[in-house]
Formats: C-alpha cells, sequence, structure tokens
C-alpha cells in the first residue's frame, strides 16, 4: 500500500509507539496522589511541556480528546463569556467543518456570524476582514494550513487585526503544527496529534495567559477546571513524543517533503492535471488536483492499493462536493474530479513516481473510455 492521505491522518511514529507501550500496562490514574498516580501525572506533564514548547513561555496547554473538542470548546467557551456588546464572531468559509459547524450553533443561539469569502486562490480577502472584525467582535476563527487545499492563510494579520479591535484570535493549527512554524498573534491554538505521528483520540488547547474559556465539560474538575474528564497517560506520551520528534525534525522534514512535491508536480505537470489553490503560498506535503473529466471517486475505487482521497475524511461520507472548493469557485463537476494526495516524513520517492505513473495511467484510461 502506498500512503497518500497524511492530511486525514499519519502513520503512528515508531518513537511515539515507544513512549505509549509502557502505559498500556499501567493502572495509574494522573489525578491519583498515590506513587502510580504521581507517576501517571509526570507522564502527563512531560507530554504537556513537550507539546507546548514550540510557543515559548507562557500560555497553558489543555489535553482534548481531539481538534475538534478543542475548537468547539474555544468557539462555544469565548463566545459564551462574551460581554452583550462584542456577540460577533468572524471566520472564513474554507474553515473545516468543526469551526463551520460550531459557528452555525452559535447563530442559532442568537450570535451574529460573519463568514468571510476567499479568492480562487483559497486566501481570503484581508480588506473583507478589516471590514469584518470590528469593536463588536468577540472572536476570530482561520485555519494555518487549510486540510483539503493546503493554502496558508495570513493568520498572523488576522490576528493583529483581532488584537487591535480587542477580539480573541482562534488558529486551527492542526495541519501546520510540527511542521511550520507556530502562527504569531494567536490567543488560543488547536492541535491533534494524529497529524503529527501521534495517537488517535487527543489533542489539545493552548490558550494564552489571562484567558479562560468557559468548559464545555463538567465533572472531576481535571485540567484546571476547565476540562474535566481523566486523561489517558498513554495517549499524552504518545502525543509528546511525537510533538519532541516534530521540533527535532522539522527542518529535514520540510525539505523531504518539498522535494517529493517538486518530483510529484514534475510528474503531473505534463498530464492536464490543475492545481487547486494558491501555487506558492501552500504546504507542499498537500498537493490537491484536478483534471478534467475525471471521475475521482472512480479513480479511488480503481487504485485500491494507493491511499489518497478527494477531500476531507470528516467529510467524505456526505456525498456532497468539498465547500472548500466550492468556495474558491469550482463547479460541482470541476469539484469531483479533483483529487488530494497528501505525504510526508515516511513517504520515499519511489512511491511518489509509481503512484504519479498509475494515476496518470488510470486517469488517461477514463477519459479513452469516455
Amino acid at each position: 500500500m502506498i500512503y497518500l492521505d497524511y492530511q486525514a491522518t499519519t502513520p503512528l511514529a515508531p518513537e511515539a509507539k515507544a513512549a505509549m507501550l509502557p502505559w498500556l500496562d499501567q493502572c495509574g490514574n494522573p489525578h491519583s496522589p498515590h506513587r502510580p498516580g504521581r507517576e501517571a501525572k509526570a507522564a502527563v506533564e512531560l507530554a504537556r511541556n513537550q507539546i507546548a514548547a514550540p510557543f515559548g513561555p507562557g500560555g497553558r496547554l489543555f489535553f482534548t480528546g481531539g481538534a475538534t473538542e478543542a475548537v468547539n470548546w474555544a468557539i462555544k467557551g469565548v463566545m459564551a463569556g462574551a460581554p452583550p456588546d462584542r456577540r460577533k464572531l468572524v471566520t472564513i468559509a474554507t474553515e473545516h467543518a468543526c469551526v463551520l459547524d460550531s459557528a452555525a450553533a452559535m447563530a442559532a443561539q442568537g450570535y451574529e456570524v460573519v463568514i468571510l469569502p476567499v479568492e480562487s486562490d483559497g486566501i481570503v480577502r484581508l480588506e473583507d476582514a478589516r471590514r469584518a472584525i470590528d469593536d463588536r467582535t468577540a472572536l476570530v476563527v482561520a485555519m494555518q494550513v487549510n486540510n483539503e487545499i493546503g493554502v496558508l492563510q495570513p493568520v498572523e494579520l488576522l490576528g493583529e487585526l483581532a488584537q487591535h479591535h480587542g477580539a480573541v484570535m482562534l488558529c486551527d493549527a492542526v495541519q501546520g503544527y510540527g511542521r511550520i512554524a507556530p502562527p504569531a498573534n494567536c490567543d488560543l491554538i488547536a492541535l491533534s496529534a494524529h497529524k503529527i505521528h501521534g495517537p488517535k483520540g487527543i489533542g489539545a488547547l493552548w490558550v494564552r495567559d489571562g484567558l479562560a474559556p468557559a468548559p464545555l465539560l463538567h465533572g472531576g474538575g481535571q485540567e484546571g477546571g476547565l476540562r474535566s474528564g481523566t486523561l489517558s497517560p498513554m495517549l499524552c506520551a504518545g502525543f509528546g513524543a511525537a510533538a519532541a520528534l516534530a521540533a527535532v525534525r522539522i527542518d529535514d522534514d520540510w525539505r523531504h517533503v518539498l522535494a517529493l512535491a517538486d518530483h510529484a508536480r514534475a510528474g503531473f505537470r505534463d498530464a492536464g492535471w490543475h492545481v487547486n489553490g494558491s501555487r506558492s503560498r501552500r504546504y507542499p506535503g498537500n498537493l490537491n488536483l484536478r483534471r478534467d473529466g475525471l471521475d475521482s471517486a472512480r479513480l479511488i475505487s480503481e487504485l485500491r492499493d494507493i491511499a489518497f482521497s478527494a477531500g476531507s475524511a470528516c467529510a467524505s461520507g456526505s456525498g456532497r462536493p468539498s465547500h472548500v472548493l466550492r468556495a474558491i469557485g469550482l463547479s460541482d463537476t470541476e469539484a469531483r474530479a479533483s483529487i488530494r494526495l497528501g505525504f510526508g516524513r515516511y513517504t520515499t520517492m519511489d512511491e511518489i513516481e509509481e503512484a504519479v505513473a498509475r494515476i496518470n495511467a488510470a486517469a488517461a484510461a477514463q477519459r479513452e473510455w469516455a
């Protein structure tokens, strides 16, 4: 199997697996006072420090069940505590479903929600953001790296606008953390372990000092009373090890992914494919391509030993064209003619060469038999 779906999830790093294994049989609750509990707590706090290290001093990192929970908590927690004269949420049309659906839930409760459009390259227009973000805004939400088309949003500039108007800035950094530099000018940052070669089932929310979103979960008062629930030392340890490894390897990983991307683009360039989204402002490990007349679902079915996708794994079962591709101006037909290839640390050049050749051949065969 050639695995090219790194935006959906990444292979577990051997170092993360090694960090997790000792905790399979250790039964200490990290919130208990006895020795096994204290040992488990020490593992959790080591992981917390490893994950938060790229953000520098200050701030707090809270573990969650995943990035979807982190985003829901951030949005709903901030809006719940917003004063009566700040009931506006501003976000972008190409955000992940956990952002857009949370924004819709806020709108249903009477909050004002502004969804900013994007240009054909997938990047928000700053003039639109300047008009929307004002002194009535409580929260601005933007994704650092888009999960479907890989483009980089100007998160730092959006954060400056939010700060200028006294609003809170939330960044979904799931696709960027451990791959590129952390976003600046952010008050809240959502993370996921399984996007950086860690385990599934755990995420985190980094929160700047002085900010405390209202909790979604109530119970035992864990995580400073803001996120109740018993933590898994095993998952925390795997997340921490993956984060520490990503910090050490970030430059090497970038060079490797860039070389893979250059090779893949060269292979697709003369075969009738078009890149969806910006060609320059993007993470190179995400290649979203369109070929006129293609049936992407059929292509995926025909190439069963190459794992790639037509878009977000979270929305793949809906049968609807990608909201991201529609937001950049593609028709439903064009969206259904698009594929997403994601690659990274453990992808080899030989795998890229084989995948490109076989995808091109299968796409050409579709056109021949159309």
